[in-house]
C-alpha cells in the first residue's frame, strides 16, 4: 500500500501502487517548504531522506485526521474582514481606519509582493476613448484616496499602479462608467477594488436603511450591499474576496463572498454577519437573491470581471436577471465596470446596456500577451509530450517556483497527474468534476509548493492570480487562440518575468496563424517551421480554402477597440508603447531557436538539452 504521508490523487485512492508502476521517484527535498528539481537521470527519482513523506508528516491533503485549526473561509476568526468591531456604531466615521491588528496583519499581508517588474509597465501603450475622460496618475499619492486605503497599499507593498490602474482608479474616482480591456494579470482587481472602497469609506454608508445599516441592511435577514463584483468561476471570486480583505482591513466595510459548489448554509450565516460590498458568481447569487437573503436596492457600484468568460459560460441570463430584472438601480444610478482580457463585439454589445456614457480603456494591445513572459513553441508528437514533460519539469532547476501544466479535458488530467504521480512527482490537479473541497484544497497545496505542480483543465486558467508561476506548458494547445492568451497569463503576472511552454504537432494546425500573429505581437522568437506551416496556411487560404476559419480578434477584429469609434476618428487618449506588429510575411526569425521542427523530437537527445540556458 502507498504511504500515508504521501499525496495520492483522488482518481487513484485504494487502488494497488503496481496499477502505475515503481513508487520510488523524486529528487524533491521539501525541506523548508522548498525543493529540489535537480533530478537527475530519469532513472534516479527517489525522494530524498523521506522528510516530507514519512509518517509523521502527512501530505496527504484528504486525511483530516490530524487537521489543524480550522482555515474555512467561514469560520469566525477568519471573517474578520473589515474591522474588529461588529457591528460598528451607526454614528461611526468609515472614513477614520479602525485600530491595528497584528495578527490580521500578518495573514493579509505576510506574503509580500517581491521581484515585481514594474518598469517594464513604462512602455506599454494606454487607449482611454470616450467624453471628458479624466487625467491619469502616475503615483498612488496623486489622488486623494483617504487614509484606510492609502495605509492598506503600502501593507500590499505595492509601490507603483500599473496602467490600469493609472487609468482606473481617477475614472471610477470620477463617478465615471468604465470598459477596460487589460493584459492578464495587470492588476485589475486592485484598479476596481481602490477606488469603489475609497469612495465608500469617503460616503459612508449612504442610502442604506437607518435601522441595522451597519451590517449592510435592515434588521431582517435580508443584507443590502453597497457594492457587488461579479466573476465566472469559484476561484476567482474566491481570489477577488481575498484581496478585497486586504483594502477593507482596518474599515467598517465586511466583504463577503458567494459561490455555488459551497456550503450555502455557512454563506448564508456569513452574511447575517453583516455584508457591504459582495463578491460572488452569478448563479449562486441569483439563488441567495430567491431565497430572500440578498437585496440589491442599494448598490452603488457594480462591477463584471472577466466578462466574457461569464458570457462563454453560459452566464448572460443570470447577469441580466441580477442588473435588470430586480430591484438594482439602474444603468446611470449606478457606476458600473467591466473588465476582462478580451472583448469581442458581444461584450461590447452587452456594455450598451449595462453602462452610461462610459469610457473604452484599452493597456497594451487588446488580447495580447505579456511581454513579461517568454513564450516557446515546440513540435512534439503525442507520443512524445509526456517524455518531453519530464524533461522540462527535470531542467527547472529553481527552487520554490510552480509549474502550471493544461490539458484539454478532465480525463486528460486526472491521466497526466496518475502519471506524473507514479513517477515520483508531487503533483495535484483540478478541473470541473472535483469538489469544491477537493478544488480549494489543490489549489491550496499548490500556492503553499507542497504540490508545486498543477495538472488544470480551463477551469483554473482564468483570473486566478497565484504567486511564482514560473512556468505554464501548454501539454495541450487549446483551440481556440483566446484561450492560449489566458492560459499563459497565469505567469508573468504583475510584472514577473514567466515562461510559457506549448507542445505543437499536428492537431494544432488550426490555430497556427493566430499563434504566429501573437508570437510576432509580443516579440518572441519564431520558429522557423511554425512560420513556413504559417504561410502555408495563410497561402491556402488566399487561393480559397479555409473560408469558414473564424476570425481572431487577434487579427485586428471587433474586439480591438471601442465599436464607438468604428466610424469615426479621434476622441482618443493614446500614451508611449512600442508600435503594434502586423502580419507574419515580413518576420525575421532568429534560426536555433524557438522550437523543436517536425521529427526532431525523434532525432534528438532530448537530456542533454538545456531549456533554460543553465
Amino acid at each position: 500500500a502507498v504511504d500515508k504521508g504521501r499525496y495520492i490523487p483522488p482518481h487513484v485512492r485504494n487502488r494497488q501502487t503496481n496499477d502505475f508502476g515503481p513508487q520510488n521517484s523524486g529528487g524533491f527535498n521539501r525541506r523548508g517548504g522548498g525543493f529540489n528539481r535537480n533530478f537527475g537521470g530519469r532513472d534516479n527519482r527517489n525522494f530524498g531522506g523521506g522528510n516530507q513523506w514519512d509518517g509523521g508528516r502527512q501530505n496527504n491533503r484528504w486525511d483530516r485526521s490530524n487537521e489543524q485549526p480550522s482555515n474555512n473561509r467561514w469560520s469566525r476568526d477568519d471573517r474578520k474582514a473589515g474591522g474588529d468591531n461588529y457591528p460598528p456604531p451607526e454614528d461611526a466615521d468609515w472614513s477614520k481606519p479602525l485600530p491595528r491588528n497584528e495578527r490580521m496583519e500578518r495573514e493579509l499581508f505576510g506574503k509580500s509582493n517581491t521581484g515585481i517588474n514594474f518598469d517594464k509597465y513604462e512602455d506599454i501603450p494606454v487607449e482611454a476613448t470616450g467624453e471628458s475622460c479624466p487625467q491619469h496618475i502616475s503615483e498612488f499619492t496623486d489622488l486623494d484616496l483617504g487614509e484606510i486605503i492609502s495605509n492598506n497599499i503600502k501593507l500590499s507593498n505595492y509601490m507603483k499602479p500599473t496602467p490600469v490602474q493609472k487609468y482606473a482608479i481617477p475614472i471610477a474616482r470620477a463617478n465615471r462608467d468604465l470598459m477596460a480591456c487589460a493584459q492578464t494579470g495587470s492588476g485589475k482587481t486592485a484598479a476596481f477594488l481602490i477606488p469603489i472602497l475609497s469612495l465608500i469609506y469617503e460616503n459612508g454608508p449612504q442610502g442604506l436603511p437607518q435601522h441595522g445599516r451597519q451590517y449592510g441592511g435592515s434588521g431582517s435577514r435580508k443584507r443590502y450591499p453597497l457594492a457587488l463584483v461579479l466573476a465566472p468561476t469559484r476561484e476567482l471570486a474566491s481570489q477577488i474576496y481575498d484581496e478585497s480583505k486586504k483594502f477593507a482591513y482596518r474599515s467598517h466595510v465586511r466583504p463577503c463572498v458567494v459561490y455555488g459548489g459551497a456550503d450555502i448554509g455557512g454563506q448564508m450565516r456569513d452574511l447575517e454577519r453583516g455584508c457591504h460590498l459582495l463578491v460572488g458568481t452569478p448563479g449562486r447569487l441569483v439563488d441567495m437573491m430567491e431565497r430572500g437573503r440578498i437585496g440589491l436596492d442599494y448598490i452603488k457600484y457594480l462591477i463584471l470581471d472577466e466578462a466574457d468568460r461569464m458570457l462563454d459560460m453560459g452566464f448572460e441570463p443570470q447577469i441580466r436577471r441580477i442588473v435588470e430584472q430586480d430591484t438594482m438601480p439602474g444603468t446611470g444610478k449606478r457606476r458600473t465596470m467591466m473588465f476582462s482580457a478580451t472583448f469581442p463585439k458581444e461584450i461590447q454589445m452587452l456594455a450598451r446596456d449595462f453602462l452610461d456614457n462610459y469610457i473604452f480603456l484599452a493597456v497594451g494591445r487588446v488580447g495580447s500577451t505579456s511581454d513579461n513572459i517568454t513564450q516557446k513553441v515546440v513540435w512534439v508528437d503525442e507520443q512524445d509530450k509526456r517524455s518531453f514533460l519530464l524533461d522540462l519539469l527535470n531542467a527547472t532547476g529553481k527552487e520554490d517556483s510552480l509549474t502550471l501544466t493544461f490539458v484539454e479535458t478532465k480525463k486528460g488530467a486526472d491521466s497526466l497527474e496518475a502519471f506524473l504521480y507514479s513517477e515520483g512527482y508531487p503533483v495535484s490537479s483540478i478541473h470541473g468534476d472535483r469538489s469544491q473541497r477537493e478544488r480549494e484544497d489543490a489549489l491550496m497545496t499548490f500556492r503553499t509548493g507542497v504540490t508545486p505542480i498543477l495538472v488544470a483543465t480551463a477551469v483554473a486558467a482564468r483570473g486566478l492570480d497565484i504567486p511564482n508561476v514560473k512556468h505554464v506548458i501548454n501539454f495541450d494547445l487549446p483551440s481556440d487562440i483566446d484561450e492560449y492568451v489566458h492560459r499563459i497569463g497565469r505567469t508573468g503576472r504583475v510584472g514577473n518575468l514567466g515562461l510559457a511552454t506549448s507542445f505543437f504537432n499536428d492537431k494544432n494546425r488550426n490555430v497556427v496563424r493566430d499563434l504566429v500573429d501573437i508570437l510576432i505581437e509580443s516579440k518572441q522568437e519564431l520558429p522557423p517551421w511554425l512560420e513556413s506551416m504559417a504561410y502555408e496556411e495563410r497561402r491556402q487560404q488566399s487561393s480559397g480554402r479555409n473560408r469558414g476559419r473564424n476570425r481572431s480578434a487577434f487579427q485586428g477584429g471587433f474586439g480591438s477597440r471601442d465599436y464607438r469609434q468604428q466610424n469615426r476618428s479621434g476622441g482618443a487618449q493614446q500614451r508611449g508603447g512600442a508600435p503594434s506588429y502586423g502580419g507574419f510575411t515580413h518576420y525575421q526569425p532568429a534560426q536555433g531557436y524557438g522550437g523543436y521542427p517536425p521529427g526532431a523530437m525523434r532525432q534528438h537527445d532530448q537530456q542533454s538539452f538545456d531549456w533554460w540556458g543553465n
